[in-house]
């Protein structure tokens, strides 16, 4: 877009000065031009997203069939998947052709629009649903108070299915509380789960424990890279954001009761004089959070998906997060759970991602490199192969 002001007077046409009029004119032109291209940017994201609506429905779409062969291993070495071809797809000896993808906090279905289109193209079908508060739904976020509420459009679809039919879920970001609550729910129905930088929660433990232990923000200053130890009002990483992003910050969290009283991204949708209900953030710290990622060659596009991140995403009900899950072995513990962890991500750092694996292992692990906490807008065709991947183990 070019610069915004002209730092040193420049020759004209005929060799004298251009006149600071002149220059403060093509100044307001280019504001005004910026401008208009944002507004423009923010115009075709909200056109995505409603268009995004009807991708959030279940896809009927196209049942071509790729011949090749299934491998049977569990795979911990993503890198080949993420970064290689794409192996052959085969649908027929397959267990479910439905996957659900659960989408993270604030977002909704339409964030998973790339991955749909992806999935469906080889015959899967994929199908997103908007938790409550969330996406088209209506629902107040304020009003959501428990985890049950929050993933009823998860459960209910769970509910309504044959006894003899199988689903995968894919849980994103805090999603995969939401995805475990489902598995302790409805274990007989489901597959396999995927956790994408996701909450892979404990029994006992609440979504907020995840960031309880050191999180590691990674980020450059002028190709410079420092470690500061940093003690913070609330010592959370929602405080953190505000800090220039130019540093790599280690911090200790502090507990929920701390975090509760003070941190400043509280939405309190029911008076000041009462606990706080939700979580928002501003366009700035979601851009920093969970869009760290521009790959240059599909720059516009990466502008968009943050243009509709934007206009789309919705504070982020509070209890749910708060809340223990109580997971037994008898149905959490016999499902076949799998990992995918990004490695650049600033929201659920890959220390923490570690940490979450090691806690609670899964059945495989997958990385994906280069990507920030947002594969299916930064990583679309590496997370299509892994999901792939998995959807063909036995």
């Amino acid at each position: 877009m070019g610069n915004a002001f002209d730092c040193m007077p420049k020759k004209g046409p005929a060799g004298g000065i251009r006149s600071r009029s002149k220059q403060s004119s093509k100044s307001r032109s280019q504001r005004k031009m910026a401008a208009s291209e944002e507004e423009l940017l923010h115009r075709q994201a909200l056109a995505v997203a409603i268009q995004q609506h009807q991708l959030s429905q279940r896809f009927e779409g196209s049942m071509s069939r790729r011949i090749g062969s299934t491998s049977s291993r569990r795979r911990d070495l993503p890198d080949s998947i993420a970064n290689g071809k794409l192996h052959p797809v085969s649908l027929e000896n397959l267990e479910t052709k439905k996957i659900i993808l659960v989408h993270g906090e604030g977002f909704g279905a339409w964030c998973w629009y790339k991955t749909l289109s992806l999935l469906e193209e080889v015959g899967l079908i994929p199908i997103a649903l908007d938790l409550k508060g969330s996406g088209i739904d209506l629902t107040d976020p304020n009003s959501v108070t428990t985890l049950e509420n929050y993933s009823k459009p998860l459960t209910d679809y769970l509910h309504s299915l044959p006894d003899d039919e199988k689903v995968i879920l894919v849980g994103h970001s805090f999603g995969g509380a939401s995805v475990s609550y489902a598995l302790e729910c409805y274990p007989k129905k489901i597959s396999k789960a995927v956790f994408l930088s996701a909450t892979m929660v404990l029994d006992g433990q609440k979504p907020f424990d995840v960031f309880s232990d050191k999180v590691f923000l990674s980020l450059s200053l002028s190709g410079a890279y420092a470690i500061l130890k940093l003690q913070h009002c609330c010592s959370c990483l929602l405080c953190a954001v505000q800090l220039p992003y130019s540093c790599q910050l280690s911090f200790q969290l502090s507990s929920a009761e701390v975090f509760l009283k003070e941190s400043q991204f509280l939405v309190y949708g029911n008076g000041r004089d009462k606990p706080p209900t939700g979580l928002m953030f501003d366009k700035q710290q979601i851009k920093g959070l969970y869009f760290n990622q521009s790959p240059s060659k599909v720059w516009i596009l990466t502008l968009l998906d943050i243009a509709l991140a934007a206009v789309s995403m919705r504070p982020i009900p509070l209890a749910p997060i708060m809340e223990k899950l109580s997971l037994t072995p008898e149905n959490y513990g016999t499902a076949k759970r799998f990992f995918i962890q990004t490695l650049d991500d600033h929201m659920l750092s890959p220390d923490v991602q570690e940490k979450l694996v090691r806690d609670n292992p899964p059945h495989g692990i997958y990385k994906i490199k280069g990507s920030d906490h947002c594969p299916f807008f930064s990583r679309p065709q590496a997370l299509n192969k892994i999901l792939l991947e998995i959807a063909q183990l036995p």
